[in-house]
């Protein structure tokens, strides 16, 4: 799905390849934690190149489909077009080469879904002079990274990182915290599995979780003693 058109990579009529002059492309990262409004910033930029009369397509990863499949949707229901795939790599056949080389700018939402976040962003800007802004998480519930989102970052032209409000106090929040628990890196969800967190609350609630594991475990190990003594009884 794309809207307007502008001038782009010329191509050579001799060979059909791209002219070497072709200018290189951009790459702007948005990350933060769930909640911080970061599909609303990517749509709010993509919004303003499409009225400045270039031409925009956005695309998002299959395995979210919170909202709709066809559509990047904000928490409060903003909807944009797009293509949903389970790879970046397929895009371009997908979409089609001549619809592709007419495209100026690429959104990416939730690209921590992507494995070839990197390979496309470097093709799509390097060789092929896009623009490419890219949204997603920078850490997971555990804070480590998450996907491929900071290995985009020493590709960056511009990086911003938002923030969000901690659910607990109010305050800014940097963190996601899960709310449930399981352990798998990938559990996709909203306000049901998930809330931002300032650092304090985020630490707090960790100590709660493994208290909590903690004594849950010792229940399991008792009741375990107690129904292997049962067993044995003569």
């Amino acid at each position: 799905m794309a809207f307007s058109s502008s001038a782009r990579c010329p191509i050579d009529p001799r060979n059909g390849s791209k002219n070497s002059f072709c200018p290189a492309g951009e790459i702007h990262v948005i990350v933060g934690p769930m909640f911080a409004g970061k599909t609303t910033a990517l749509l709010r930029r993509v919004n303003l190149e499409s009225n400045d009369g270039r031409n925009v397509v956005m695309i998002k990863s299959s395995k979210d489909t919170r909202y709709a499949v066809d559509a990047v949707v904000t928490h409060d229901g903003t909807k944009f077009p797009c293509w949903s795939l389970p790879d970046l790599s397929s895009f371009k056949q997908r979409f089609g080469e001549d619809a592709y080389e007419k495209v100026d700018v690429i959104g990416i939402d939730e690209a921590q879904f992507f494995g070839d976040l990197y390979e496309f962003c470097c093709n799509a800007a390097d060789l092929d002079g896009k623009t490419v802004i890219v949204a997603g998480l920078d850490g997971d519930y555990l804070r480590k990274s998450f996907g491929s989102v900071l290995d985009i970052i020493p590709l960056a032209d511009t990086v911003t990182k938002l923030t969000a409000r901690c659910e607990l106090c109010n305050r800014r929040a940097f963190f996601t915290f899960r709310k449930t628990n399981e352990t798998e890196t990938e559990l996709i969800g909203g306000a049901d599995m998930y809330m931002p967190v300032c650092r304090q609350h985020y630490v707090n609630g960790q100590s709660v979780n493994e208290s909590a594991k903690m004594v849950l475990e010792s229940h399991k190990v008792s009741s375990d003693l107690i129904l292997e003594s049962a067993l044995v009884a003569p």
